[in-house]
């Protein structure tokens, strides 16, 4: 595996990814990824407003994988029993103009057909509809399943030159969900 370190950051940095993680998220993780985003994108002179949109993504989607990633590893952390540290993937660059923002995690087959339901309505939307459907969805109650307001995917389509998505299946349970988003 050493030998390889060079080549996989080489076929990073080719690709225009200049920041990746893979394994367990926490809030204060991700605290340090949007600083660093944030000092980076400062030096290079990125507008403000980008440099914004781009950090909402980012909080957004490790906001995804800290609270619905189906990897979890189980135990015990200074007594507190089953602290849910949950595992994925981030990776942030620039490529063709735009940055990108992908995250990926495991999702249970039971939520992935609503997702990618919810998903597929957002991408169709235009600016001006998602507008809209956000204030419809700040009146609304929560779902029982939801631990935020159900806004982060409208924020996330909001700021998005383009939004993609897929849902690999692994096996019955789970599938492992990757999200695109062009900023």
């Amino acid at each position: 595996m050493i030998e390889n370190v060079y080549n996989y950051q080489e076929n990073l940095k080719k690709d225009g990814v200049y920041f990746s993680v893979t394994g367990p998220f926490s809030h204060i993780l991700m605290e340090g990824i949007a600083d660093i985003l944030k000092k980076k994108m400062t030096l290079e002179n990125i507008k403000m407003s980008t440099m914004m949109n781009v950090y909402s993504v980012v909080v957004e989607q490790v906001q995804n994988i800290i609270r619905y990633s189906a990897e979890v590893i189980p135990g015990e952390i200074m007594g507190e029993k089953n602290p849910e540290i949950r595992l994925g993937t981030l990776v942030v660059g620039y490529e063709d103009e735009h940055y990108f923002v992908v995250s990926g995690n495991q999702v249970r087959n039971t939520d992935a057909k609503r997702l990618r339901e919810r998903l597929t309505a957002l991408r169709l939307m235009t600016k001006d509809e998602l507008k809209q459907h956000y204030k419809e969805q700040r009146r609304k109650d929560r779902e029982p399943t939801s631990q935020g307001a159900g806004l982060g995917f409208i924020e996330i389509a909001r700021k998005a030159e383009r939004l993609e998505f897929d849902f690999h299946p692994i096996n019955e349970t789970v599938s492992f969900f990757s999200l695109r988003i062009i900023v």
